[in-house]
Order: C-alpha cells, then sequence, then structure tokens
C-alpha cells in the first residue's frame, strides 16, 4: 500500500470517528438532559467527556495532519477553493468544540456533585442547565461545519469547475 491510500485511509477513518463520536455523544447527552434523571445526566456526561478524549481528541489532530499531507501529495495548494473552504469549516467547527469541552467538563462535574450530595436528587442546579443551552448553541454550528467539510471532501473542485 502506497502512503497515499494509507493516509487517505486513516483520514476516512479518523473523520468517521470523530464525527460519529460526536454525534452519538450529543444524541446521548441531548436525550439524558431530558430524560428527568439527574443519575443518568451525571453518568452520560462522564461518558461523553471520556469520549472527548478518547476519540475525538486524536482525531483532531489526525485529521488536518493527513489532509494536508494528502493535499500536498497529490498537488491541490491550500488556497484552492474546496480545500480553503474545508479548512476553513475545520475551524469553525474546533472553534465551537473547545468552548463544548469545558461546558461538558462542567456540566458532568456538576451533576456528579448533585448525585453525590443527595443519591436522590431530582434537579441539577441551574447552572447545568445554563452550560447545557449553551453547549447545544454551539453544538449545532460545530455538526453543520462538519457535514459542509464532509460535502466538500467528496465533491472536491466539481463544485467550482
Amino acid at each position: 500500500m502506497n502512503t497515499y491510500l494509507l493516509l487517505k485511509t486513516l483520514h476516512i477513518l479518523s473523520s468517521v470517528l470523530l464525527v460519529g463520536t460526536g454525534l452519538g455523544s450529543a444524541f446521548y447527552m441531548f436525550f439524558a438532559n431530558r430524560s428527568g434523571s439527574v443519575a443518568a445526566q451525571a453518568v452520560v456526561s462522564r461518558l461523553v467527556v471520556r469520549a472527548d478524549w478518547w476519540f475525538t481528541t486524536p482525531c483532531i489532530f489526525i485529521q488536518p495532519a493527513t489532509g494536508i499531507a494528502m493535499a500536498q501529495m497529490a498537488g491541490w495548494p491550500l488556497g484552492t477553493p474546496w480545500l480553503a473552504l474545508s479548512l476553513g469549516l475545520y475551524v469553525l467547527a474546533g472553534i465551537c468544540w473547545l468552548p463544548v469541552v469545558w461546558l461538558q467538563i462542567r456540566m458532568a462535574a456538576l451533576a456528579q456533585l448533585t448525585v453525590q450530595a443527595d443519591a436522590q436528587a431530582r434537579a441539577l442546579p441551574q447552572l447545568y442547565h445554563w452550560y447545557q443551552r449553551r453547549w447545544e448553541a454551539l453544538g449545532y454550528p460545530a455538526f453543520i461545519a462538519m457535514a459542509g467539510t464532509y460535502y466538500l471532501m467528496v465533491n472536491k473542485s466539481a463544485l467550482w469547475g
């Protein structure tokens, strides 16, 4: 297998893992937050943070490294419109993701403290819900940016020529 195909394989697998973990985490966190179960929110928020560290974070670095290397090997300048827009959308998703990670960590800590303080807790502090709304508000543009990046990667220059 040549280097380009190895990079392409890593790029595709890491993109699936990156977006799949993000979408799966968002799905479970969204519904746990609406379940009314503080215990469920504590468990799910803790696991979402763990998934981000274990899966999302490594992929965030693998994606641009493999993508830029493949672009250079294929002779695509980084200023090529589809590639520049893809990189811009990727950066936008990252700008949304960084505060999301902080919010998830805070949400997990608040939920865990609430459960530890009262095993039968029926409600989380209002701060948790404030974090939750920001977490969701940042998640939508991040997901749309990643979907746009996928679209551009598949269609490449067909959009401009």
